[in-house]
């Protein structure tokens, strides 16, 4: 059965030739039994084949065939031709026309035919052996019934197509949307897994290569400072591998249970630490704190911790020979105030003209896109008097 079903979802056309064919039989039928006496039989026999035509080709072009049967009824009124069976063809191409999503003056002459049909006919044909007039009227309502329904049956029918087809092409736009969202999601995580990385990698690896170079200068005359540069080195290499294993841990559900270790993301507290880290490495800080410390948001304390550590690394990178930095931290009220300054050579001209990028690293982009993420402002630029300066607020409450 479903096969049949889908033969005639396939061939609509092939459908309506095979009923047109049926109705134009019935009309023959008709004519050779039950024609008015004296009744040109060629009259109607022209009809109903037009109005098989109608019916094979109603959907292929249904407001051609609309006027065709409008013509054909006018034909019949002008010469006589008594409604027959082939005026069955009219109801089909009234529901046909109201339920095909065309040009409404169509639907509104089928309705408009459909209703005078029956009228026209009672004029022309007026019923034989009643006088009355309220019989009349009541055998031309009955009449007007059936063409109203179709039109209704077929306006209600493209209404509900109509409606479908809406919520189809919502469900799809809906999809469409959360599929960008979900590009959109996984853009702005691998953004900040890389800004992640590169704070990580950019600052230990910096630290590492300070250390070896000044282990291999004063490898053979002092032997232990050497040595604690290489111990400086492997301690900085391990918490680089343990905040690379958290940062992997994201990407691997469970990866940090499997390597043995947690390593919680580095908050303002740590940054006295980070401090030292960097005094360690050769490079004089000044580290100071403003205001009354207090618990902050986790993603401020985690902003202002990869800014100082950022800074201090483009300071090793860009600074020169004997450069010395400073940090400020300043608690307000609404916020938390950073500033990193360093009093050598300054990075680059184009590294700040160009947003952040100086063609090795993205430095000063991961900040500013870090501060925006909390709904701060950042400053970047040439120092008064030499070097380089940076400075930030971050609220404690991200903008609307």
């Amino acid at each position: 059965m479903q096969r049949l079903y889908d033969f005639i979802r396939r061939h609509p056309t092939g459908v309506d030739t095979f009923w047109a064919v049926v109705l134009f039989g019935f009309s023959l039928l008709w004519v050779g039994g039950g024609a008015p006496a004296g009744t040109a039989v060629a009259g109607y026999l022209g009809v109903a084949v037009l109005y098989s035509l109608v019916i094979a080709l109603r959907r292929r072009a249904p407001e051609k065939m609309l006027v065709l049967a409008v013509v054909l009824g006018l034909v019949q009124l002008a010469f006589g031709i008594v409604p027959f069976m082939a005026d069955f063809a009219m109801l089909v191409i009234i529901y046909t026309v109201a339920a095909h999503d065309g040009p409404r003056w169509a639907s509104r002459l089928a309705l408009a035919g459909g209703l005078a049909a029956a009228t026209l006919s009672q004029l022309r044909w007026p019923l034989e052996g009643s006088r009355s007039s309220a019989a009349t009227v009541f055998f031309t309502v009955i009449m007007t019934v059936p063409f109203a329904l179709a039109w209704v049956l077929g306006d209600s029918l493209r209404t509900r197509r109509a409606y479908f087809a809406q919520l189809e092409e919502r469900a799809s736009r809906l999809e469409k949307e959360r599929e960008a969202q979900a590009k959109v999601a996984v853009a702005a995580e691998r953004a900040r897994i890389a800004r992640e990385l590169h704070d990580v990698v950019a600052h230990n690896v910096s630290v590492m290569v300070v250390q070896a170079d000044g282990a291999a200068y004063v490898m053979d005359s002092s032997p232990e400072t050497a040595k604690q540069a290489l111990e400086t080195i492997a301690g900085t290499g391990r918490q680089a591998l343990a905040e690379m294993r958290r940062l992997l841990g994201i990407l691997r559900t469970g990866e940090h249970q499997e390597a043995g270790e947690y390593v919680p993301q580095p908050d303002v507290q740590q940054i006295e630490d980070l401090v030292e880290q960097v005094r360690g490495a050769g490079l004089a800080v000044d580290f100071k704190i403003e205001g009354t410390p207090r618990p902050l948001p986790s993603g401020v304390e985690l902003t202002a911790y990869r800014i100082v550590q950022e800074a201090l690394t483009n300071s090793r990178k860009h600074g020169g020979p004997d450069v010395g930095a400073s940090v400020r931290l300043v608690y307000f009220d609404d916020g938390l105030g950073l500033l990193v300054e360093d009093d050598g050579r300054g990075a680059p001209q184009e590294m700040y003209e160009d947003g952040g990028a100086d063609g090795r690293g993205h430095g000063l982009i991961g900040m500013r896109e870090r501060v925006g993420m909390v709904g701060g402002t950042l400053d970047a630029g040439p120092r008064p008097g030499g070097g380089f300066r940076i400075s930030a607020l971050l609220p404690l409450k991200p903008a609307h």
